[in-house]
């Protein structure tokens, strides 16, 4: 089987490691190929790609970002019709399968080739941890790692100035950063964009001078 590969949307930690778990692993199998495509779906549309083998994949695993490069490209944006080049590009490389590794719009679209028929699988990829159906998409555990480290080192200056600090992070729409790092972390108060009960989650004032927000937070009063 010959099997495409893609990258698309932000980049996070576990890309290259998951490239590599596939190429090896495929290739262990036996019967298997693999072929890279460049700067997510628009490698795909551009037809831009390369082999990947055990000498391309040598070395990756500890290193950040992806060999493969990725992009925000969305094949049906603006009522594109995106199946036929994806089809097209496919059939021209002999690319039996196609695995595509990204967030909520890169599997949005992977969604979209599936139920037209193209044989896909999708990896959960995102610092957000916002993709229905798994508990944990790789990337999230260490930007709760960071913003969690981040926030420790607020500490002594807040301590020291009496003062309060307001921690933004990413998160989109889920808030899941800013919860479990808030909590690791000791924030007094968490205030998320998602569900009414994220907004306050510490009354207990453990460490009175921190508090966490997610990114496009609002209060009650919608400011």
């Amino acid at each position: 089987m010959r099997v495409g590969l893609l990258t698309g949307g932000g980049d996070c930690p576990g890309l290259n490691a998951v490239i590599r778990a596939v190429v090896r692993s495929g290739l262990a199998a036996g019967g298997n190929s693999f072929l890279g495509f460049r700067h997510g779906w628009a490698g795909v549309l551009g037809d831009d790609a390369f082999e990947l083998d055990l000498a391309s994949t040598a070395g990756i695993l500890p290193r950040g970002g992806t060999i493969l490069g990725t992009s925000r490209t969305n094949p049906f944006r603006e009522g594109r019709d995106g199946v036929t080049p994806a089809r097209e590009t496919l059939a021209a490389r002999g690319v039996d399968a196609l695995i595509a590794i990204g967030g909520e719009d890169t599997l949005g679209v992977a969604l979209r080739l599936h139920e037209a028929g193209v044989p896909i699988v999708g990896v959960p990829k995102t610092i957000d941890n916002d993709l229905g159906g798994t508990d944990v998409t790789f990337g999230y555990q260490t930007a709760v790692q960071i913003v969690t480290d981040a926030i420790d080192r607020l500490h002594t200056t807040a301590e020291s100035h009496n003062r309060v600090m307001v921690v933004e992070v990413m998160g989109r729409h889920a808030g899941c950063i800013a919860t479990q790092a808030g909590i690791a972390a000791g924030a007094r108060d968490a205030a998320n964009r998602g569900r009414r009960a994220h907004r306050r989650l510490w009354t207990r004032p453990t460490r009175r001078h921190r508090r966490d927000a997610g990114e496009g937070a609002r209060g009650a009063d919608g400011l």
